[in-house]
């Protein structure tokens, strides 16, 4: 596992560089021109499949942890009802089901975050970072090492992370980079322990992995994953900053 820390961290400090594009991405532009020729393509193929055009300026994506899944979708506009473009295997796991607390748990957080960076030099091939620590994390979370560095990334190791292999990360970077040139605006990623329907909610009461503490947020989660199931809208998420409470934002009346 050693081997991994190293790649892993290496993979972190590399997207640690100023701004959303990470400096050795901006430094490699042949490597990454030589990746959109050679994966733009699937792209392209598999949105008009789905009935997009590409780019989309919306982008979304969700991780079920015990289903070692991770889902795209898209839409042509901000607010509009998305399609499912892909469904990509996570291909290793680090950690129980729950929410990362600290640096060193090996947890994968789990609630509502964006994609803020990407790096095209990635010691996993190339690699988006995940914006955690959120406002619930730093209220529920160890106080001072909280931890971070968390990536959605190519290879099939992980120390915290989300692996999908080399191909499929391609496919999800250029997606998102494209949209989020085209849109203006983050790529949203919720992050779940498995599908919080009903039925999930209920497995997850008597999983080993739950506690009290876990069940509380997997009940705070459970209508975000049920509100963008009815509407297939990225609903609106707000975090108390005393408690660290989800929540879902109400809709302004008509008038």
């Amino acid at each position: 596992m050693q081997w991994q820390r190293r790649g892993w961290l290496g993979a972190a400090a590399a997207a640690m560089g100023s701004g959303w594009l990470s400096r050795p991405a901006l430094a490699d532009i042949p490597r990454m021109d030589a990746i959109g020729k050679r994966a733009r393509p699937r792209v392209r193929k598999l949105f008009a499949d789905a009935g997009l055009p590409y780019p989309c300026r919306s982008i979304f994506l969700r991780a079920f942890k015990a289903d070692d899944e991770l889902e795209l979708w898209a839409a042509q506009r901000h607010g509009e009802p998305m399609t499912r473009v892909q469904t990509y295997s996570i291909c290793a796991r680090s950690g129980e089901l729950g929410p990362k607390r600290r640096q060193g748990d090996e947890q994968v957080p789990e609630g509502c975050y964006h994609i803020h960076r990407y790096n095209a030099w990635s010691g996993f091939h190339m690699s988006m970072r995940v914006d955690y620590p959120n406002a619930s994390d730093r209220v529920r979370g160890h106080k001072h090492d909280l931890g971070g560095a968390i990536m959605v990334h190519g290879g099939c190791a992980t120390i915290g992370c989300i692996p999908i292999e080399d191909g499929p990360i391609e496919e999800v970077f250029l997606a998102s980079l494209d949209g989020r040139r085209k849109g203006g605006r983050l790529t949203p990623i919720h992050i779940f322990p498995t599908r919080l329907d009903e039925a999930g909610l209920r497995e997850l009461k008597t999983h080993p992995d739950a506690t009290p503490d876990r069940l509380t947020l997997w009940r705070e989660l459970q209508p975000v994953y049920e509100a963008f199931e009815t509407t297939k809208i990225v609903p609106d998420v707000e975090i108390d900053r005393a408690t660290g409470t989800y929540g879902l934002v109400e809709a302004a009346p008509a008038v």
